[in-house]
């Protein structure tokens, strides 16, 4: 493993904020998890910060990122293995390359494999569990397990790995053959209309509520193009904040309070967040 003091967030968060961490650990193979465990506290892992935002305070944790756990491998006709730490858009294109039919709607999602399997990413109606075979984690009780897809909770947004806070190592997908490039191209295509990829931001803010769109609530509350500071709701997608330059902390978070506000005053709706938000601990 690598450890290094004193490192600087921000590089790792899309949304380009971030404060000085105690300590940050690269990770070169799973059985290391264990001796990290054993011996730091207030534990953190990361992938790569698509879908995080950072205090610009110091913060008192220890980040783990797996991102050197990148492997990939066909096991299979029908199934692959992938480590939590390969670019998940890498593995779209591994599937591309082999012909493998199943993710194309979840082209274009920021982030890592363990980050997407964690929260149960998705898009289009489609979830990464839908695919999932079966996952390797990191317990509580510090030894690394194999779990089947139906041995492990999750729905929308949410599996029983965030509850119990395990570590994802790797994940096994059973897919069809036959990779669908158009409907890629066409994803792709609908991503740069529609979405400010071409400013820092962590994606969708807010998880979509039962039976609606937190975007079309935002919008109709007329909301898009709001800025605190240099953090605004994005006139492209009304369900992204965007760094507009100099964003801090405290102007994300303020944007993200009044959106919250207006929407459960005007529609009585709890607007959860899908970012991760990690604070200074002393706020």
């Amino acid at each position: 493993m690598e450890i290094l003091e004193n490192h600087i967030m921000k590089k790792y968060s899309n949304m380009k904020i971030g404060g000085k961490a105690k300590r940050f650990i690269y990770v070169e193979n799973k059985d290391e998890l264990k001796e990290i465990y054993e011996n730091y506290d207030d534990i953190i892992i990361i992938g790569n910060g698509s879908n995080i935002l950072f205090d610009d305070r110091d913060l008192d944790y220890t980040f783990v990122s797996l991102e050197r756990l990148n492997k990939i491998e066909k096991l299979d006709e029908n199934r692959i293995k992938a480590e939590a730490g390969l670019d998940f858009n890498k593995l779209v294109g591994f599937t591309n390359r082999n012909d493998y039919a199943g993710l194309e709607e979840l082209i274009g999602i920021p982030g890592s494999l363990g980050g997407m399997v964690y929260m149960n990413g998705g898009a289009y109606g489609k979830e990464i569990f839908d695919f999932i075979e079966e996952v390797e984690i990191f317990d509580e009780n510090l030894e690394i397990r194999i779990l089947k897809k139906d041995e492990i909770e999750h729905s929308y947004r949410m599996t029983e790995i965030q509850k119990r806070k395990w570590v994802v190592i790797s994940a096994t997908f059973k897919l069809e053959k036959g990779f669908n490039l158009s409907r890629v191209l066409e994803i792709q295509r609908e991503r740069d209309k529609k979405q400010p990829l071409d400013k820092p931001n962590l994606g969708s803010t807010f998880k979509n509520p039962k039976g609606d769109y937190a975007a079309r609530l935002i919008m109709e509350a007329g909301l898009m193009g709001t800025k605190v500071g240099g953090a605004q709701i994005s006139q492209k997608h009304s369900n992204f904040i965007i760094n507009t330059g100099e964003a801090t902390f405290d102007d994300v978070q303020e944007i993200i309070k009044l959106v919250k506000k207006e929407i459960k005053t005007r529609y009585d709706i709890d607007l959860e967040e899908e970012i991760i938000v990690i604070k200074n601990k002393n706020r």
